[in-house]
């Protein structure tokens, strides 16, 4: 059987030995595969236990943010943890080829800025040391050629210690936007990275000249620019922690991914023995063994046995899926307490999940090398700059020389990036953290937020996400007065008693105490099962079942059950129907209301999923989605997001394996917190409460933060538009040059604007 073969395999074999419950006439159920249980994924992680998410109201538990929602331990940044031993990163201290590390990286504390992986316990080691080498010099030199009440002069070789401390701290401090700028060049979009830089480097080598020739030239009075080198750097860094420590990825997709398999399997040998074997190893047409409640190691065909398998990470849908001698197993499906034997068809290296694993890996770095607002800011002064101080080098070397021109020119470098614009984003994104952090939503890929004002189109999945994905009893009916429907229930519960079907176990769950005794049960392939308890004989039937038998059932009780999607299983009393059960997947409570509130923002809701389209039809129907697509494999769910990427930004909500390559496809991929680890790892925002209309919080929240990060970008950059032209001498014609003072008090204006800025941002 083929892989769209299995994507229309019928669920005819309705109990571990073939009865058929899951059909129902009017919405043709045969293509069900399973109602996903999201709250039952075998050696799946609960995100509640991943993440300590009972208290969200800080995130002290995540990122020992205590109290991000007030700015008061944003700074303490004693408090942090310093993450750097806790995931074996070996070799990272120099950041070395940062700009060539790939965001499905496992590590807790590394996150990516403008396209470059950081790291966090590194870049609290350097903002520690950077800040002690910094007092020193901040008290021993001028700023901006104004000496400060707090300078001290006087100390012996003086400049010369400011120099040894400054190319300590330029050397040290400044490693990670070198490697950063380094990777923006390469890819030719100079960004943040190389607008911190060049006003560094600048500084620097322009301060190192200063000092010589000071010391040469005792009266030759050239100014230096340690102190604009050192608070700049430390200022970068402390902006960078920030954002680093309230934004970080949960964990790896892919890793998560492969842990989805087993790393040995049991493979079959000459002697008819088996002997585990990593999978690697496994070669075309090997035999190998899974055990109960274990999972396919690579993908095959059934060989021996007749095993149920949870494919949810195929299709999303969690019923188990009776397979036979020749059907295609995918590796990574979970096997029920069925042993089976299968050959191998497909080494792991070319299965589902390595094809899923290399989706994954492509979207999250397309989505990578997308460009932040913040970036193109940085881009467009970077630009200025390089113009302004070159023009101005050159004109003033014209008409006073060079050595009047170059001071100018330094000075405009130097100044392009003002430290309100490292903090301008970093203060709103921890802000937006921290009241995100209180409403339940994890904000793992801050970036990804800003494309709020794009989004055109919400996809999202079915079960789980929009429906509570339980396969469960949702309702009981019942025909007669001599049974109630806890005593249909038992009796339901009885005859399905050893099966180990999804309908059998859902009936199971609903029972407590002891069941009754059932007497010369029989299974009927394709119909249900029978069996005696005490005198009377009872049946568990389909509906086509009845027909056959030509057994009455009232038409409009079935309706009211079929028309809600419900797979329904009629109680049979001598050939009598007693009770009606309903079976499936409820839709969440606050599901309706979310689906209208994101079309009156504009945004059409988009139904993907693994399900059959008369199941899915009848859900979309009930909130009120008219786009639906269904019987989708991982692949096909890309495909459709990029395909709506090319008419609008897209929001991608999902829980599921299947759904993790769309999760990261998406311009925004938003996770059910009572998902699997890999769709949780792959998306941008985790909703903690796995409630649907958490994302309207979330898009609101987006949006006034997008909106504060362009305020907080505008302060930061306007002291340019001011500062740059001043310093390029563009008024000294008239005799108006920027003077020193004139510029610290932009400087610090523009920072303390932006900080009470990004104070304001509220839930409104």
């Amino acid at each position: 059987m083929n892989d769209e073969d299995m994507k229309k395999q019928t669920m005819n074999h309705n109990s571990h030995d073939n009865h058929d419950h899951m059909q129902h006439t009017n919405h043709d159920m045969h293509d069900m595969h399973d109602m996903h249980d999201m709250h039952d994924m075998h050696d799946m992680h609960d995100m509640h236990d991943m993440h300590d998410m009972h208290d969200m109201h800080d995130m002290h538990d995540m990122h020992d943010m205590h109290d991000m929602h007030d700015m008061h331990d944003m700074h303490d940044m004693h408090d942090m943890h310093d993450m750097h031993d806790m995931h074996d990163m070996h070799d990272m201290h120099d950041m070395h080829d940062m700009h060539d590390m790939h965001m499905n990286h496992g590590d807790h504390d590394m996150m990516m800025h403008g396209g470059h992986m950081m790291h966090m316990g590194n870049m609290k080691q350097k903002l520690i040391v950077s800040v002690i080498l910094t007092i020193p010099i901040i008290l021993l030199s001028p700023m901006m050629g104004m000496a400060l009440p707090f300078t001290i002069t006087g100390v012996p070789g003086q400049n010369w210690l400011v120099l040894v401390l400054g190319s300590i701290l330029f050397f040290y401090g400044g490693t990670p936007f070198f490697n950063g700028a380094r990777g923006e060049l390469q890819s030719k979009q100079p960004a943040m990275m190389t607008l911190i830089t060049m006003g560094i480097v600048v500084a620097y080598f322009y301060s190192l000249y200063a000092t010589i020739m000071n010391a040469w030239h005792p009266h030759a009075m050239i100014m230096d620019f340690f102190w604009e080198l050192a608070t700049l750097i430390d200022i970068m860094l402390l902006g960078h922690l920030i954002e680093m420590n309230a934004v970080m990825k949960a964990g790896s997709a892919v890793d998560a991914l492969a842990n989805l398999v087993p790393k040995a399997a049991h493979r079959r040998q000459h002697d008819e023995h088996y002997q585990d074997t990593p999978i690697d190893e496994l070669d075309l047409g090997d035999v190998v063994l899974v055990k109960e409640n274990e999972r396919v190691p690579v993908d095959g065909r059934v060989l021996t046995g007749m095993p149920t398998l949870d494919e949810s990470l195929l299709t999303g849908e969690s019923v188990g899926v009776m397979k036979h001698e020749g059907d295609h197993v995918v590796g990574g499906s979970l096997n029920s307490n069925t042993p089976f034997t299968m050959t191998v068809a497909k080494q792991a290296q070319d299965g589902f999940l390595a094809q899923v694993q290399q989706l994954v890996t492509r979207a999250q770095q397309a989505k990578t090398k997308s460009e932040t607002l913040a970036d193109r800011v940085a881009g467009w002064l970077f630009y200025a700059a390089t113009i302004i101080g070159i023009l101005a080098l050159v004109v003033w070397t014209v008409i006073h020389g060079f050595a009047f021109a170059l001071p100018i020119a330094v000075t405009v470098f130097i100044i392009a990036c003002p430290h309100a614009l490292g903090l301008a984003i970093p203060l709103v994104v921890a802000r937006l953290t921290g009241i995100a952090a209180q409403q339940g939503l994890l904000i793992q890929n801050r970036p990804a937020l800003e494309q709020v004002n794009q989004l055109r189109y919400a996809l999202m999945d079915k079960t789980g996400t929009l429906t509570a994905g339980n396969f469960k009893v949702q309702q009981v009916l019942t025909t007669t007065d001599a049974m109630t429907a806890d005593e249909i229930l038992q009796t339901a519960a009885a005859l399905e008693q050893g099966s180990t079907h999804p309908i059998a176990t859902s009936l199971l769950q609903e029972v407590a105490g002891d069941l009754p005794t059932v007497m010369h049960q029989e299974t009927i392939p394709g119909a249900g099962v029978t069996g005696m308890i005490g005198d009377d004989h009872f049946a568990l039937l389909n509906m086509p079942a009845l027909h056959e038998r030509g057994i009455a059932h009232e038409h409009a009780m079935f309706a009211s059950l079929a028309d809600k999607g419900y797979t329904v299983s009629f109680l049979v009393k001598h050939d009598t129907v007693v009770g009606v059960i309903g079976l499936g997947d409820a839709i969440k409570d606050d599901a309706r209301q979310f689906i209208a509130d994101l079309k009156a923002q504009q945004i059409t809701p988009v139904m993907l999923t693994g399900d059959n389209e008369a199941a899915a039809e009848v859900i979309a129907q009930q909130l009120g989605i008219e786009q639906v697509h269904a019987n989708l494999k991982p692949q096909d769910k890309v495909a459709l997001v990029t395909q709506y990427q090319q008419q609008g930004g897209v929001m991608m909500i999902g829980d599921g394996v299947n759904d993790s390559p769309a999760l990261a496809q998406a311009d925004l991929g938003v996770a059910i917190g009572a998902g699997t680890d890999v769709a949780i790892n792959a998306a941008d925002v985790v909703l903690v409460h796995s409630k649907p209309s958490d994302v309207l919080t979330l898009l609101s929240l987006a949006h006034q933060a997008k909106r504060k990060m362009t305020q907080n970008l505008w302060w930061g950059a306007g002291y340019n538009l001011i500062a740059l032209p001043l310093a390029a001498g563009i008024l000294m014609p008239i005799g108006i040059r920027l003077d020193p003072m004139v510029g610290a008090i932009l400087m610090s204006l523009s920072t303390i604007v932006v900080a009470i800025n990004a104070m304001t941002l509220r839930l409104k």
